[in-house]
């Protein structure tokens, strides 16, 4: 049975992160590589799509502990957490789905979002991605990893299997359920391109998961 996204991962908080550092592969080393690729500029600003209990974020702000950083999540449990952790730090925190909160014009220095996306299609992501391209001061940029996958076939079956779920479930196709619906890497390039984004590059990947930066 599909569960709301954020019910999902609250009803997890307790072994959230040890899921995450432990059952994904390379789980340590791609949370820390993220981190190494957000500014270290003083003061930068940050968004942060997806945050949860801020597991790239530990790495981040050893690294650049005055960055200023704004994460949306759809699990309040999660965000506590998060609150929790780096009560001295400058953290800007909002429950609610990042396809509807509002980013601003030109606000971040950079973005990021790690192991999120991958609940969401190309047609959902590339509106996302339109307004968090408008949001990055120029020179700005999104650092994403996340879940991807290598085939078209794979990427139909998973797009094909949710509706069917949905349908059975009497859910409507507008509501977010926990569910993987991972893009395959070219596919996701292609979404961040057509979303206006001026270059997109792979900069590094552990078996499925892969880090994309994506410049303004």
């Amino acid at each position: 049975m599909l569960e709301k996204m954020g019910e999902f991962f609250d009803r997890r908080l307790d072994e959230y992160e040890d899921h995450q550092l432990n059952c994904i592969e390379s789980a340590h080393e791609f949370y820390k590589y993220t981190a190494k690729c957000l500014p270290m500029e003083c003061g930068c600003r940050i968004i942060d799509l997806g945050c949860g209990t801020g597991l790239e974020l530990e790495e981040y702000f050893r690294l650049n502990p005055s960055a200023k950083v704004t994460g949306i999540d759809l699990a309040p449990g999660m965000l506590n957490r998060l609150r929790e952790k780096f009560r001295d730090k400058d953290v800007n925190l909002i429950l609610g789905s990042y396809f509807e909160v509002p980013f601003g014009i030109e606000r971040f220095d950079a973005a990021v979002s790690v192991e999120s996306l991958h609940h969401f299609t190309a047609d959902e992501k590339r509106p996302l991605y339109e307004k968090l391209r408008k949001s990055l001061k120029p020179g700005g940029f999104f650092i994403l990893t996340d879940y991807m996958i290598l085939s078209d076939e794979e990427e139909a079956f998973y797009r094909k299997e949710l509706l069917r779920l949905k349908a059975e479930e009497g859910i409507a196709d507008n509501e977010f359920y926990h569910y993987d619906t991972p893009l395959t890497v070219d596919h996701e390039k292609e979404c961040l391109l057509s979303a206006g984004f001026s270059s997109v590059e792979i900069l590094n990947h552990w078996a499925e998961t892969y880090t994309i930066k994506a410049i303004r």
